[in-house]
């Protein structure tokens, strides 16, 4: 199933996705997860997310902030699997982001 910018009613119905759609691009999502927000207007937001040794900053997709803070734990927890998975969808997707936060 997909996420577009402008269909709310899509959200409704949808619980886990591997797919979402943003500004006019697909991204296939690492982890089996409940991706879904509560506004319309969602879909929209961006996050400043800051390198936690440098401070250099980031902009993401609130989706693409939810995968940060799964490697996030996922390093914390030394769970080397997600971590892998997570740190190449961000290489693939999010490419300048990745060097700028995990790189």
């Amino acid at each position: 199933m997909n996420i577009t910018n402008n269909k709310y009613s899509e959200l409704v119905a949808l619980h886990k996705m591997e797919t979402i759609k943003w500004n006019d691009k697909e991204y296939k999502m690492p982890f089996d997860a409940d991706y879904t927000r509560q506004k319309a207007d969602a879909f929209k937001e961006v996050i400043i997310v800051k390198n936690r040794f440098n401070g250099e900053p980031a902009l993401l997709p609130w989706f693409a902030v939810a995968v940060y803070d799964t490697l996030m734990g996922a390093e914390q927890f030394g769970d080397v699997k997600t971590l892998r998975k997570g740190l190449d969808w961000f290489s693939k997707y999010f490419t300048k982001e990745y060097y700028t936060l995990l790189d």
